[in-house]
C-alpha cells in the first residue's frame, strides 16, 4: 500500500468512525420532549408511560418524556386547559369535557374493562355485600370522573336507579382510603394498587371487582391538547408509536415489566405480579374508539349529569396519529 494509499485509508476510518458516532448520538440530542401528565401516580393503568421510557421506546421513537401525576382527571383536565402537560392519560369520561369545550381531544382508546378498579370496604362487619351499600356513601375521586361514573353504573345495575348510592367525591386514591378509615364513608372505589396495600395491611377487604360489571367501555383515554395537535402533530403519533409498542413489549416480557413498575407504584414482586396478571388484559391493542363503548360512554354523561344530552362522539376524538396498520 502506498503512502497516498495509507492516508486514504486512514481518513476514510476516521469519517466512517465519526458518522456511526454522529448517528449514536444523534436521538438523545433531537430527542422531542413531551410533557406527559398520568391521573394517579400508582395506577398501574399508566405505568405504560414509565415502561417506555424506562425501557428505551419512547426514546426509539425520538421522544423524551417529562411524566407527572395529579389526583384524578379534573385536576389533570385544569392542566390541560393550563397548558401544562401536552399528553393526559386519564379516565373515558373526561371526554365529556371537549363536548364542554375544553381544549382538549381523544387520540387513542387506551383500555377497555374497568380490571383497574376495586371496592374496597372496611373490615368491621358493616358493609357484607354491595346490597349493604343501598343508601350509602361510596369515595370517588371526582364529580365527573370514571370512579363516580363505577358507582352510578353498580345502583343502576342494582335497579336502584344512578342516585341509589351517594357518591363523595374526595380526590386521589389516599383521601378516600383515609375516609373509609376514619369512617366518613361506608366504602371507597379505588386502584388495585391502592387496594392490595389496604387489605395486605389488614384495615379491609375487596367488595367487588369489575371484571364482569362493565363489558363495552373505554376505561382510559389518551388526550392530547389541541396547542399539541396544532403544533406537535409528528411528536403525537411517535408518542402513539411508542405507546403500542410499550404494551406488546409489558405483554412479551412479564419479568421486565413487573421490574419496573413495582418501583413506579411501590409494591413487591408478589402483588406487583398480581395487578400484571390482573390488569394487563384491559389494555387496547391498537387505540381505535369501539361504537359499543363510545356508546356506554355517551350515556355515562348524561348519566353523571355532566352534558344534558348525549353528544356526537366522533366529534370528540382524532385517530389520524394511531399508527398505521
Amino acid at each position: 500500500m502506498t503512502m497516498l494509499n495509507r492516508i486514504q485509508h486512514g481518513v476514510g476510518a476516521v469519517a466512517i468512525a465519526a458518522a456511526l458516532a454522529l448517528a449514536a448520538w444523534m436521538p438523545t440530542a433531537q430527542a422531542e420532549t413531551l410533557r406527559v401528565g398520568k391521573a394517579a401516580a400508582e395506577a398501574f393503568s399508566f405505568v405504560p408511560a414509565d415502561v417506555g421510557q424506562q425501557a428505551g421506546i419512547f426514546k426509539k421513537h425520538g421522544l423524551d418524556l417529562a411524566i407527572s401525576a395529579f389526583g384524578g382527571g379534573a385536576k389533570l383536565n385544569q392542566a390541560m386547559a393550563a397548558g401544562g402537560v401536552d399528553i393526559a392519560l386519564s379516565g373515558g369520561p373526561d371526554m365529556a369535557f371537549v363536548a364542554k369545550g375544553a381544549p382538549i381531544k381523544g387520540i387513542a382508546a387506551m383500555a377497555d374493562k374497568p380490571l383497574i378498579f376495586t371496592l374496597v370496604v372496611r373490615n368491621d362487619g358493616s358493609v357484607k355485600s354491595v346490597d349493604d351499600l343501598k343508601g350509602g356513601k361510596v369515595g370517588v375521586s371526582g364529580v365527573g370522573s370514571v370512579t363516580n361514573w363505577m358507582v352510578t353504573e353498580v345502583s343502576r345495575q342494582r335497579g336502584w336507579g344512578v342516585e341509589g348510592i351517594t357518591r363523595v367525591a374526595l380526590g386521589n386514591d389516599a383521601n378516600r382510603i383515609a375516609a373509609l378509615k376514619t369512617k366518613s364513608i361506608d366504602a371507597a372505589l379505588v386502584n388495585i394498587t391502592i387496594a392490595s396495600k389496604y387489605t395486605q395491611a389488614g384495615d379491609g377487604k375487596v367488595l367487588l371487582t369489575f371484571d364482569d360489571l362493565v363489558k363495552d367501555f373505554h376505561i382510559h383515554v389518551i388526550f392530547a391538547t389541541n396547542k399539541a395537535i396544532a403544533e406537535k402533530p409528528k411528536a403525537l403519533s411517535s408518542f402513539l408509536a411508542g405507546w403500542f409498542e410499550t404494551i406488546r413489549f409489558m405483554r412479551s416480557d412479564r419479568a421486565k415489566t413487573i421490574e419496573i413498575t413495582k418501583k413506579v407504584m411501590k409494591t413487591d414482586d408478589k402483588t406487583t405480579a398480581m395487578i400484571y396478571d390482573a390488569v394487563m388484559p384491559m389494555f387496547n391493542e391498537d387505540g381505535h374508539f369501539k361504537p359499543k363503548a363510545l356508546a356506554a360512554l355517551a350515556r355515562s354523561y348524561v348519566e353523571l349529569k355532566m352534558l344534558p344530552k348525549e353528544p356526537d362522539m366522533k366529534t370528540l376524538y382524532d385517530e389520524s396519529f394511531l399508527p398505521k396498520k
